[in-house]
């Protein structure tokens, strides 16, 4: 399935802060006219959507391994460490998306005080600020050591 067609959690605060249904947003995406946040939002959307889908399939998997009529000759120590390491990284991929897309939506107006400027999304700032300069040396000062 299409990460277009695979809800996610943020669905709904996604389509309120744009103020139209997921669609309708895919639709405006296609276009030329879609801004940069538009496309960020549905990037990590579809990240956010990858990643809630691995969780549910580590999820199943180890609700599958110990279920309670299933063999207790099946179950394995390492498979289970294997599963919690992955349920882990997902459960992080997963929340790092979310924040991140949380984040963005609560920079955004909503829709109905949107002015004509498009939302301009914050650019990390680059220092070019160098060291303090070094004490000037005064002649004479500095004299070599002999042993």
């Amino acid at each position: 399935m299409s990460v277009v067609h695979r809800p996610t959690s943020k669905d709904e605060a996604l389509a309120q802060a744009f103020g139209a249904s997921l669609s309708e947003l895919y639709a405006q995406a296609a276009g030329p006219e879609a801004s940069a946040a538009l496309m960020r939002a549905l990037e990590l959307r579809s990240w956010l959507a990858v990643a809630e889908e691995q969780v549910a399939r580590v999820r199943d998997r180890i609700h599958d391994a110990t279920a309670a009529d299933r063999d207790l000759g099946d179950l394995f120590a390492d498979d289970l460490r294997f599963d919690a390491r992955w349920l882990e990284a997902a459960l992080s991929a997963r929340d790092g998306y979310a924040t991140a897309l949380a984040g963005l939506l609560h920079t955004m107006p909503t829709p109905g005080t949107r002015s004509e400027r498009p939302v301009q999304l914050a650019q990390p700032r680059l220092t070019t600020t160098l060291p303090p300069a070094p004490a000037p040396v005064r002649a004479g000062a500095v004299r070599a050591r002999r042993p």
